[in-house]
């Protein structure tokens, strides 16, 4: 996944320490090098994951018949606070796994419902036990941003707990309302003054719109570091305003599909120029499957396509996007959204050796290997990650995960659903999961931090 995205035939990869050393075909090595055999198998740089809300993973595919509406409902408005730090804890820790035993290294714990400092320092506790590559996107949906942001607490746990290593980053996780008065501005400079990214939901339908992305362009507060999620709604004026500025879009096709935020945005955010990553969002809903992101992500922008040439009466011939620009975006494109591309996102000497073996030699869908990029689209799916290495380190190999104790993580897992299944009570428990609204019930949408209604943050 070099700028050429060079493929090597029966190559090899040498590793020396968290690096790699080199990479092309008959290195030579250093007497006594352990040896993995990748043969029959695609040696990758590991996925980049920009936006993941890794605490909901202890709910894994309760909401799967969530609207975006009705998540809002349970998490911001219900039931959100019933998570205690415990819950955060057993939550990123089995997110954390998850993703490295997919092949994800590095990934961004979009933590937006931490209500209190406890809720972040247990987050933080559980990433820090797992060998991989994390950037802590520090949120709380409970309260609005500007205040959080500049409370003595918030900072306090900042300066004792993100000291910004290369396997720990930190954002700002925020949304921008839309609000005139624009009172983000706070919360924004609360980012620049701790210098670190902002991250945020953008082109959300019903909830974060173009207001928000012109309220940010007009203050100053659009910047290259700056992560826009989803932007699946957004007019030709904002992606234009999002190129200008050199920002980055994290495409989190799965989500967008089932929760409505808007159509997967990248047809239109290739058609800007706006550098793309991916994203899984929440395991409340989706897989968490980085195979699946990209699937879904190719799978949509080609429907786009052809849906766009039918509506005019032609007929496509030749396919824009290709399976190899995907796999770039959940590599490059996630280091780059990250900052990152120096240290990660492909295997080049120098680099720090993130590196992923897809290999099954059980499957009958791994073999014949033909369109490597194809295949990882198309064909792969995490059960057929073989091995992974995370900074030279080796955490998953012949698909098991190394040194990880699931069964505690399941005991965690356990308690915290026992915990809500208790604080809800049983029937509360079952109707959030299967939800029934009458045809005359329209929910109110919770998605705002202040009392403005305009009917302009409803629109696209």
């Amino acid at each position: 996944m070099d700028a050429a995205h060079t493929v090597i035939h029966g190559g090899d990869v040498l590793v020396v320490g968290r690096d790699v050393a080199a990479v092309g075909r008959s290195l030579e090595v250093p007497a006594g090098t352990l040896e993995i055999d990748a043969r029959d198998g695609i040696v990758m740089p590991g996925m980049i994951d920009t936006h993941r809300h890794m605490w909901q993973t202890a709910m894994r595919g309760y909401g799967a018949d969530w609207t975006l509406t009705q998540y809002f409902v349970w998490n911001y408005l219900e039931h959100g606070r019933k998570f205690r730090p415990e819950d955060y804890h057993a939550g990123n820790l089995l997110s954390a796994i998850e993703a490295i035993d997919a092949g994800v290294t590095t990934s961004v714990d979009w933590s937006h419902g931490l209500a209190t400092v406890d809720h972040a320092d247990a987050a933080v506790d559980a990433l820090e036990e797992v060998p991989g590559r994390f950037v802590f996107g520090y949120g709380n949906i409970h309260a609005a941003p500007w205040e959080w942001a500049n409370s003595p607490d918030f900072r306090a746990f900042v300066e004792r707990r993100m000291k910004r290593s290369e396997m720990l980053g930190f954002q700002l996780a925020f949304d921008v309302t839309g609000d005139p008065a624009f009172p983000e501005r706070a919360a924004f400079e609360a980012a620049r003054e701790l210098g670190v990214a902002v991250t945020t939901h953008a082109g959300v339908w019903g909830a974060t719109n173009d207001n928000g992305i012109r309220l940010m362009h007009e203050h100053g507060f659009m910047t290259p570091e700056t992560v826009y999620v989803h932007a699946a709604t957004l007019s030709d004026d904002s992606y234009q305003r999002i190129a200008a500025t050199g920002g980055h879009a994290s495409v989190s096709a799965e989500s967008e599909c089932s929760c409505g935020q808007g159509y997967p945005s990248s047809w239109a955010l290739r058609r800007h120029g706006i550098p793309i990553s991916l994203s899984v969002d929440t395991s409340v809903w989706f897989s968490a499957d980085p195979f699946s992101a990209m699937r879904a992500t190719l799978s949509t922008d080609r429907a786009r396509e052809h849906h766009e040439a039918h509506a005019r009466g032609e007929t496509v011939t030749n396919v824009g996007l290709r399976a190899e620009q995907v796999v770039d975006w959940a590599t490059r494109g996630g280091a780059r959204a990250l900052g990152m591309d120096g240290i990660i996102g492909s295997l080049e000497a120098g680099k720090r050796a993130d590196v992923v073996l897809v290999k099954n030699e059980r499957s009958p869908a791994m073999f014949p290997i033909l369109h490597p990029y194809g295949h990882l689209v198309f064909q792969a799916q995490r059960g057929d990650v073989h091995t992974v290495l995370v900074n030279g380190r080796v955490v998953k190999h012949a698909g098991l995960l190394v040194g990880t104790d699931l069964g505690r993580v399941r005991r965690a897992i356990e308690h915290t659903i026992e915990h809500l299944r208790r604080s809800l009570g049983e029937e509360e428990w079952l109707a959030g999961m299967h939800p029934e609204i009458p045809d005359t019930k329209v929910l109110d949408n919770p998605y705002t931090y202040t009392d403005y209604a305009d009917a302009s943050t409803h629109s696209a």
